[in-house]
């Protein structure tokens, strides 16, 4: 006995499309992606991402803004057991590090903004101010530099 003299174990498969019982459409009805070989229909999800609206521009990115604001009445409160006497307190980026207001790995720029009022002298050096916290911070007896 041979290989092929043995009885088949699975049923051939019957090639459709090739003249014969099925005819030339094989069942798949005329034309258009689901009569072809190999069509894929595109998920829901990839239309719905088409739509969505971009951002415009050549490779324009939603960039990371590396800058901190701070209002004064926050700086008031966070700086006012460091306050000692009339001699104004020197806030920069270590200051605002130690006291908490700012991330120990942040580089970026910070800018003070003049919301809420301050009590005590300070002296703002290497930090972006805005016109009315400068007025506040002056009034209080401090400077900005």
């Amino acid at each position: 006995m041979h290989v092929h003299q043995l009885p088949s174990i699975q049923k051939k498969t019957q090639r459709i499309g090739r003249s014969g019982k099925r005819g030339s459409y094989s069942g798949r009805g005329v034309k258009g992606q689901k009569s072809r070989s190999g069509h894929r229909i595109r998920p829901a999800e990839r239309d719905l991402i088409i739509r969505l609206p971009k951002m415009r521009g050549f490779r324009n990115k939603q960039k990371d803004i590396n800058e901190h604001v701070l209002n004064l009445n926050l700086l008031a409160a966070r700086l006012q057991s460091r306050a000692k006497g009339p001699a104004p307190l020197a806030v920069n980026h270590e200051l605002l590090r130690e006291a908490g207001l700012l991330h120990k790995n942040f580089r970026g720029i910070v800018k003070v903004l003049g919301t809420g009022d301050i009590a005590f002298p300070i002296a703002v050096a290497g930090l972006k101010v805005s016109e009315s916290a400068k007025a506040k911070i002056q009034k209080a007896g401090g400077s900005v530099t």
